[in-house]
């Protein structure tokens, strides 16, 4: 396989030369399982006169020319601080825009260029001295070497960022053996360019080729769509999630003009579809069993079920209902018994993001929540009006993330879930469990977080599970922290004063809400990859392509070596009302308003718009009005109290079902 590089300088190709003022090479400590590299600092002028011999000659369209280039237009600035990355040993690139993703939000960095392109064979430089950097044409091609180049802050020195980079890029970014193009049919093309575009970018740096497969009329089919420089084709599917899904997937499949390595989805309603497709295809896939256990609560909770009996003894604690009829005879054969105690959640066995959740305090709001339960998925293509019935666990929730290949964790997040509108106190039958935010890394000690990790390993092998990327909710029965809220009014998760005489010795008790065998939504994906470094939807890709890609599945599952880069948290903004939105951009707004706050997102976005109707907080069909992702260098406490900022600050405008036009606050 060829170098596959930007093109070298030729003859006839037109160039701009830049005068390098100064030039350092530096060689960070290699570490352990990384790709060694050294990084050669250059002091660039940005003036187009040059006096010296020491010139950096690039093409026109090389993307180091186009960046400098445009720097020039700036007249404040004399010359700029620019990092060239080269690597000591050669190999395929595992992902070609890695230098970019992992300094993504990089405090001493203004912008990292990547060079090379998908899969491609990097050789390896060796370091030179100062001597040779001096001898004439060096520095040009020591340029088209690199796998790319770093804008640095004023400032920054060479010291700081070697030290980050050491960091950051400390993991096996190109690897010995070659890396062959593929290709993966994406059931479910998501509902707009905004809320998926880091799945496809990520797909386009791993060579790997997408082909949706969504209904005739989305939004990715045109090829002047927003994606279609990211897909290679649209294929007309109808992917209602019946039970003749998988076939009409097996069939698209057979019939695309191409080959296909492998089917993927991230619609809960789909994967076991899209499981049962793969297998009839003989493509790479999970269990499609396991996936109909994952996508089923009822399954699933009386699999957990029969586990803490195993492990911890006890009896039963939860129920299955079939429809809401059944609860009447239920409740006359368990009077007294340990399921009829209370609070308690109601839940349908099918559906996603906390609808129709409740939490009830006694046998008539008990008879409600099921009618309520049973009857959301009644008339859904799969019809469904099975309900179940657990018991309401008061510790901390969290989410947790883990990255499996053939049953082993290769990394794991945990964040901290903060307590929802139906975890307070009275909060009533119709209180909702929506997300009010979501802190990472999360505050529990240690060791719970160990035993989260091991224990829901357990829970995704136990489905059936040996590799892949999954999302799962639980919370904590014997936790040492506890929320409480401060002098401020700030609500934080706190080492718990009435927790003091639990055995710290003693085995986590994690209680599974659910198995997601998937990543997590799309917010909380893009914010584990700035925190972290580790790019869910890149695991997932490559898992569904199967064992040929363990050696890049392992190297990009390697997250920052110092740990996560800052707190953050992932702020919902809520309905508050029922009406129409009147805020063109309310998100955006606000941040624009507040240009304090704004320094410290590093994402966010309205999924609710001007002219948009929103149903309010009673609604069946929970739907976000936007979000953000605040973050802090500096401590949780710190980012706590941004967040209370945002809170009692952000609002946004509707009109009302009367007429009235109001400000409304969505964030609890």
């Amino acid at each position: 396989m060829e170098t596959n590089r930007v093109p070298h300088l030729g003859s006839e190709q037109a160039a701009e030369s830049f005068e390098c003022l100064t030039y350092l090479p530096s060689h960070p400590p290699e570490t352990p399982g990384g790709t060694p590299f050294w990084i050669l600092h250059l002091s660039v002028a940005l003036s187009s006169q040059s006096t010296s011999r020491s010139i950096l000659a690039l093409p026109n369209q090389h993307p180091l020319t186009q960046y400098l280039t445009s720097d020039r237009q700036d007249t404040t600035k004399p010359s700029a601080s620019i990092c060239l990355i080269l690597p000591l040993s050669s190999g395929y690139v595992a992902r070609s825009d890695f230098l970019s993703r992992r300094l993504e939000c990089c405090p001493l960095v203004q912008q990292a260029v990547s060079f090379v392109q998908p899969i491609a064979f990097v050789q390896g430089v060796p370091v030179c001295s100062k001597d040779e950097l001096q001898q004439a044409g060096v520095l040009t091609k020591l340029a088209h070497c690199a796998v790319g180049a770093i804008h640095l802050h004023n400032g920054v020195t060479v010291d700081d960022i070697d030290r980050e980079l050491q960091n950051r890029l400390s993991f096996s970014w190109l690897l010995a053996d070659p890396i062959r193009p593929r290709r993966i049919a994406w059931v479910q093309g998501r509902e707009d360019f905004q809320s998926i575009h880091r799945a496809f970018e990520a797909a386009a740096a791993l060579g790997i080729k997408l082909v949706i497969m969504d209904e005739s009329g989305h939004w990715m089919q045109g090829e002047g769509s927003p994606g279609a420089h990211l897909r290679e084709a649209f294929v007309e599917v109808d992917i209602t999630p019946d039970p003749g899904l998988s076939g009409r997937i097996v069939a698209a499949v057979r019939a695309y003009p191409e080959a296909i390595d492998g089917i993927m989805t991230i619609s809960d309603v789909r994967l076991a579809a899209v499981a049962w497709a793969s297998r009839e295809l003989g493509l790479p896939t999970e269990r499609p069993e396991a996936y109909d256990i994952a996508s089923n609560k009822g399954r699933t909770r009386l699999l957990e079920e029969e586990r803490r009996v195993q492990d911890r003894g006890g009896g039963k604690e939860s129920f299955v209902l079939g429809s809401a009829e059944e609860l009447e005879p239920f409740l006359e054969a368990q009077r007294g018994g340990n399921l009829l105690t209370f609070p308690r959640i109601v839940k349908p066995v099918v559906g996603w993001s906390s609808e129709c959740v409740a939490r009830v305090e006694d046998e008539k709001e008990l008879v409600a929540a099921v009618r309520r339960a049973s009857d959301r998925h009644a008339a859904s293509p799969t019809p469904s009006t099975a309900v179940v019935v657990e018991p309401y666990v008061a510790g901390p929730e969290v989410d947790a993330n883990l990255v499996v290949l053939d049953g082993e964790v290769l990394f794991c997040d945990i964040s901290d879930d903060f307590p929802s509108e139906a975890d307070q106190a009275g909060a009533g039958l119709w209180a909702n469990f929506e997300e009010t935010q979501n802190v990472m890394p999360s505050a529990l000690p240690a060791t719970e977080q160990v035993g989260i990790r091991d224990r829901l390993l357990r829970s995704v092998t136990g489905q059936g599970f040996r590799t892949g990327v999954f999302h799962c909710e639980a919370r904590v029965r014997n936790s040492r922290c506890a929320y409480r809220t401060d002098q401020q009014g700030i609500v934080d998760l706190v080492p718990d004063s009435a927790a003091s005489g639990i055995d710290a010795n003693e085995q986590v008790d994690v209680y599974l809400h659910e198995i997601n065998a998937r990543p997590p939504g799309y917010l909380e994906t893009v914010a584990v990859l700035l925190v972290y470094g580790v790019d869910y939807y890149a695991l997932r890709l490559l898992t569904a392509i199967g064992g040929d890609e363990t050696a890049r599945i392992r190297a990009l599952s390697q997250p920052f070596r110092d740990g996560p880069q800052f707190h953050l948290s992932l702020l919902m903004v809520h309905q508050a009302l029922a009406g129409v939105m009147r805020s063109q951009d309310p998100v955006g707004e606000f941040l624009d308003s507040y240009p304090d706050v704004k320094a410290n997102v590093v994402d966010f976005n309205s999924r609710k718009r001007g002219g948009d109707v929103l149903v309010g907080p009673g609604a069946s069909d929970l739907c976000w009005v936007g979000f953000l992702s605040v973050v802090s260098r500096e401590s949780r406490a710190d980012l706590l109290r941004r967040v209370d900022h945002v809170a009692k600050t952000m609002t946004y405008e509707i009109e009302t079902p009367d007429g009235a036009v109001v400000r409304a606050r969505g964030l609890a």
